[in-house]
C-alpha cells in the first residue's frame, strides 16, 4: 500500500531550554540526546529525509555529523518557550516545498523522546497501514487512574477527593492512556488542511511505558540513563 509513498521525518530541536539547559543535544550515555532519535529514524528505514529543525548552528552541525539533514535554520519567531509543534511543521514542510522537496507522510520524533525506537516507528507505520489512519499518535497507559485524582482548595478538605464509585482498588478502575510525545505520524496533506493530529482517521499506536519517557528535568534525564543500561 505504501511501497511508493515518500516519508519525511521531522525532528524538532530548538536550542533554548528553561528546565533542563540545552537537553536536546545534553551527554546521554556517551552521545548527544538528539542522536538517539536520529538513530532510530535511520534504523526504521521508513524515511527518505530525516530532517531536524534548529535555531542553532551547534545543534545543526551535531545532528549532521550523526546521520541528519538540516536544509535551514528555524527562525527566531519559532524557537521561543511560546513556540509550538504545528507551526514548526507546517515551517519545516513549507522551506522543503520551495526545495522542490514533497511527501506523503510526515513522522515528528520529539528528541526528548531517546527511549523511543525504530521498532517504535515501524509498528506505529504498520498501524497507519492495518487502519487505513490519516495519523497516528503514540500514547502509553498512565501509572495513576484520574479518576483517583482531584484539585485541593486552600483548606486542604479531602472530604469529597475521591468518589465512593471510584474508591476501590487499582487493578478494578479503567484503564487510562496519555499522549506520550515520542511519535506523531500523519498524512502531509491531512495534517496541512486541519493543522490537527486529532481529526477523523486518527488511531492510537500504545507503547511500553519504558520507552515512553518524555525528558523534561535533570530526573528524568537521570532515569533515562539507568534505563539506557539495562535495555
Amino acid at each position: 500500500m505504501l511501497n511508493k509513498k515518500k516519508f519525511l521525518a521531522i525532528i524538532p530541536a530548538r536550542s533554548g531550554s528553561k528546565g533542563l539547559k540545552d537537553k536536546n543535544i545534553k551527554n546521554l550515555n556517551g552521545k548527544p540526546m538528539i542522536a538517539y532519535t536520529i538513530e532510530a529514524a535511520t534504523q526504521s528505514r521508513i524515511f527518505d529525509d530525516i530532517v531536524v529543525s534548529t535555531d542553532s548552528e551547534k545543534y545543526a552541525q551535531i545532528s549532521i555529523e550523526h546521520g541528519a539533514t538540516v536544509p535551514f535554520l528555524r527562525p527566531t519567531e519559532l524557537a521561543s518557550d511560546s513556540s509550538n509543534s504545528i507551526d514548526t511543521i507546517i515551517h519545516t514542510i513549507n522551506e522543503l516545498k520551495k526545495r522542490n522537496l514533497s511527501y506523503d507522510y510526515f513522522v515528528l520524533l520529539q528528541p526528548t523522546s531517546p527511549l523511543r525506537d525504530a521498532n517504535d516507528i515501524k509498528k506505529a507505520v504498520n498501524l497507519l497501514i492495518e487502519k487505513k489512519a490519516l495519523s497516528v499518535v503514540s500514547v502509553c497507559k498512565t501509572k495513576h487512574s484520574p479518576l483517583i485524582m482531584n484539585t485541593l482548595n486552600e483548606s486542604l478538605d479531602m472530604s469529597h477527593f475521591i468518589s465512593d464509585e471510584f474508591n476501590k482498588r487499582r487493578q478494578e478502575l479503567p484503564a487510562y492512556y496519555r499522549v506520550n510525545g515520542a511519535i506523531y505520524l500523519s498524512e502531509l496533506e491531512h495534517f496541512l488542511q486541519h493543522k490537527s493530529f486529532y481529526k477523523k482517521g486518527s488511531f492510537a499506536y500504545v507503547m511500553d511505558q519504558k520507552n515512553s519517557i518524555d525528558i523534561d528535568s535533570a530526573l528524568d534525564f537521570e532515569l533515562v540513563k539507568i534505563l539506557m543500561k539495562y535495555k
